[in-house]
């Protein structure tokens, strides 16, 4: 474990009120960072053959420096290891020893292998999926802090739609099969997901958020960008200022 592009000036004006109202003490704050999967069990495959573990750690440790650089000294990097269940109740075990403030898992988004198609780059085989791009935020009811994980959530939705990024919508849809989860809010693409143990088994509010498609081959050279990761790592850095100021507010 180791402890932008321009945005809309709406959004800059925003931020810079919430930061002269919020009561939040920063210093206080404590939450962990978790990087989806492990080097043993990568997770998904992206469209030009990079696991999804690389992309989860680049932008995690993004996330976790500028929350640090920002004030918010009390947020850590999750980096686990082992095999792919095993490494789920390690990561939950580790994050409630922390006695942390928040939970925030970070992935990149595929598709059932069902809706592959076949391409090749750069002479190697690999797989695609066009078809659907975007964000998506995943809370558990099972947590035992549900509303909490709701109101973050909430929070990273707004930020995330204010920089005008669009959330996955194919996971209301019946030929997603097991992966068909209930959308809590049509707005801003968060959706419901009970048995994500590193939702469940965690005792502080917990979110997932799976940043984007890397099945896409557009939306894959998107997160590869700086300017993308930018984005999403000041949508991540807001939402955690309004929740603590939430929090602190009683």
């Amino acid at each position: 474990m180791v402890f932008a592009l321009a945005v809309a000036p709406l959004v800059v004006a925003c931020a810079a009120e919430a930061d002269i109202a919020s009561k939040c003490d920063r210093s206080r704050f404590r939450m962990v960072v978790d990087v989806g999967h492990t080097l043993q069990a990568p997770g998904a495959l992206s469209a030009r053959n990079v696991w999804e573990y690389d992309f989860n750690l680049r932008l995690a440790r993004e996330i976790q420096e500028r929350l640090v650089a920002d004030g918010f000294t009390g947020a850590m990097l999750l980096v686990t290891g082992g095999e792919a269940r095993p490494s789920l109740f390690k990561r939950t075990t580790a994050a409630n020893e922390l006695a942390v403030d928040l939970f925030l898992s970070v992935h990149h988004d595929s598709v059932p292998d069902w809706l592959y198609e076949e391409w090749e780059f750069m002479g190697t085989p690999s797989h695609f999926s066009d078809k659907f791009n975007g964000y998506s935020i995943f809370v558990s009811h099972e947590n035992q802090h549900y509303d909490a994980s709701l109101l973050f959530a909430t929070f990273l939705g707004q930020q995330l739609k204010a920089r005008g990024l669009q959330y996955a919508r194919q996971y209301t849809e019946s030929f997603m099969g097991k992966y068909q989860h209930e959308l809590v809010d049509g707005e801003l693409g968060i959706y419901r997901y009970d048995q994500l143990v590193v939702l469940k088994e965690t005792k502080m509010p917990s979110v997932l958020l799976e940043a984007g498609s890397i099945i896409n081959r557009d939306e894959e050279l998107q997160m590869n960008s700086p300017e993308r990761r930018d984005l999403i790592v000041a949508s991540v850095r807001e939402a955690v200022e309004a929740f603590c100021d939430a929090r602190s507010r009683g």
